[in-house]
């Protein structure tokens, strides 16, 4: 059985003001790319992904998603769901 993953995690701090996006690639619970939107570039962890992080950060196209899904995916979904995260504290025993 093999597994492979995606994972993107957005990291807000003080509401979007500073706002932080990882994007993990792991293969058989190993991590091979990570690209971290603070560093701006892919970096590879394993052989593999050394030569995949080499080919994407010399992708125009791809470097450009990456760099701009802080706005279209962190700062979107944030907007979606701050009303149910940020508001609701404190609510609780009223």
């Amino acid at each position: 059985v093999f597994q492979e993953m995606t994972i993107k995690k957005c990291h807000f701090i003080n509401g979007t003001e500073k706002v932080r996006l990882v994007d993990r690639y792991i293969y058989n619970r190993m991590q091979d790319v990570m690209f971290d939107s603070d560093v701006g570039h892919f970096v590879g962890f394993t052989p593999a992904g050394e030569r995949w992080a080499k080919d994407w950060n010399s992708d125009p196209a791809i470097m450009e998603n990456e760099r701009t899904a802080v706005d279209w995916y962190c700062r979107h979904n944030y907007d979606l769901d701050a009303p149910f995260i940020v508001e609701r504290r404190g609510e609780r025993g009223a």
